[in-house]
């Protein structure tokens, strides 16, 4: 038998703390600005806590997914979180777009750039008759220096490699130093989208920081995979993040974290039951008692039904209500942040922490999986009677009871749609177009041709929130 504490002060009496529904999969680092901790290092702690992970999912993915731990084990650049301590929503962040802006600007006044024709990929070292075409795209935008040479050498050398790199890394692309069908189709989106693009995605910033920005609060990038929690107008942490898959958007939204769930049931939403976890299970009727899910008559709180007694392929899915049990294999891994919104969305740790290894991580079922969620519990929790010292959600986690903490002070949370910025370095700034919200089928375009065999495989796995 669990018991559930709750806690949170209210004028001086204890009160209760409300749970939702979603969930997803992965993740184990977060920065604080000064310090980067290697996953490796920064998990440790929590990776021994009872709970923690699920063998048997892990398993089960080792037989199935080799090609991706060979993908996972090359010495790929992956440095795809913003590096300093400005904000998105900043006025130093609209002084950068601005000149980013005129920049573009001036690019489009000299013609832009020349489209590469397609073809195979090109691989570092590789001669290609296309290479002096990557060279000048390259050279438009400031990836690759002017040269002025009369012979434009057709191999892609190690200065283009670095260009393309730079290119990459600046693009939310594989950082591998090519031309893969991702980087190319990138490549080949016009100046003039470009300009349209950047200012479309200053006039969102504007948006977002109306009427004003709170002191205090947590942004989620969605096209970016990221999130920044911001205290006094710097970015305190940044953390990579897992959101929805198409046809599953992340919503665009403006919430508030009121409280943190710790050890959480995961109450499996109606839309996630009837498109995912009943067709599963009409292939792996074994599937709910691996995964610790019951089955409930009516409601969440209803009499428990056993699943013998379901003949799942003429089931109501309207009646019956999955609720997963706390624990290694939960979908919410060990702490939900419970948060106000009409979309009833959250945000959440995951059992699934290697698919913060991909660059794109459309996964959910449009909740946000957060890597490195326990630092931004202690963030989000520090100003909590009790909770001022560093290390407590490290205690209540090895503790290993489910615990409720309702937020006297509740922290703002915006769920945005940015698709391209400028760093004040001038470093500009794109993102895939994940929901084809920007208008252009150029921008949406990057992943819809043949896949990409360079590319490891979709994950495969649990169902998702």
């Amino acid at each position: 038998m669990m018991v559930r504490m709750h806690v949170g002060i209210s004028r001086g009496r204890w009160t209760r703390a409300g749970i939702a529904a979603c969930a997803v999969a992965a993740g184990a680092l977060a920065v604080s600005f000064g310090t980067a901790t290697p996953a490796s290092a920064q998990a440790e702690w929590w990776e021994q806590l009872p709970g923690f992970g699920s063998p048997s999912y892990s398993k089960r993915r080792e037989r199935v997914r080799p090609a991706v731990r060979r993908s996972e084990e090359r010495s790929e650049s992956f440095e795809d979180l913003r590096p300093n301590a400005t904000p998105l929503l900043s006025d130093v962040m609209l002084a950068s777009m601005d000149r980013a802006i005129e920049r573009y600007e001036r690019i489009l006044q000299r013609g832009g750039w020349r489209l590469i024709p397609k073809g195979r990929t090109i691989r570092p070292g590789d001669d290609d008759d296309r290479i002096p075409a990557v060279k000048a795209r390259l050279r438009a935008t400031g990836d690759l220096a002017q040269s002025q040479s009369y012979f434009e050498s057709l191999t892609l050398d190690d200065s283009v490699y670095r260009a393309l790199r730079k290119y990459q890394l600046r693009n939310g692309l594989r950082v591998t130093g090519g031309v893969d069908r991702a980087t190319l189709a990138t490549m080949n989106v016009t100046a003039n989208e470009r300009l349209d693009q950047l200012r479309l995605n200053r006039r969102r910033i504007v948006d977002l920081m109306q009427p004003r920005v709170e002191d205090r609060y947590v942004l989620v990038n969605v096209p970016a995979f990221e999130l920044e929690a911001v205290e006094h107008f710097e970015a305190k942490q940044r953390h990579r993040v897992i959101v929805g898959r198409e046809g599953r958007d992340t919503p665009e939204l403006k919430g508030t974290i009121k409280a943190l769930n710790f050890f959480p049931f995961w109450r499996v939403p109606t839309s996630v039951a009837t498109l995912d976890l009943i067709p599963r299970l009409l292939r792996e009727p074994e599937y709910l008692a691996e995964e610790g899910i019951r089955i409930y008559d009516g409601s969440y709180d209803g009499p428990e039904i056993p699943s013998s007694q379901i003949n799942w392929g003429s089931v109501d899915a309207t009646r019956v209500r999955f609720k997963q049990d706390p624990g290694e294999r939960n979908a919410l891994g060990l702490v939900r942040l419970d948060m106000s919104n009409e979309h009833g969305v959250y945000m959440h740790d995951t059992p699934m922490k290697n698919l913060f290894k991909q660059v794109g991580r459309a996964f959910s079922a449009g909740c946000v999986r957060v890597q490195g969620v326990f630092d931004l519990a202690e963030w989000i929790a520090k100003y909590e009677p009790g909770w001022e010292q560093p290390g407590q959600v490290r205690t209540v986690l090895e503790a290993g009871q489910p615990l409720d903490l309702k937020l006297t002070r509740p922290v703002p949370v915006i769920f945005a749609y940015i698709t391209a910025w400028a760093e004040p370095d001038g470093k500009v700034n794109f993102r895939h177009d994940l929901y084809n919200r920007d208008g252009s089928a150029a921008l949406a375009a990057r992943d819809a041709a043949e896949p990409d065999p360079d590319l490891p495989p979709p994950p495969a796995g649990g169902i998702t929130p």
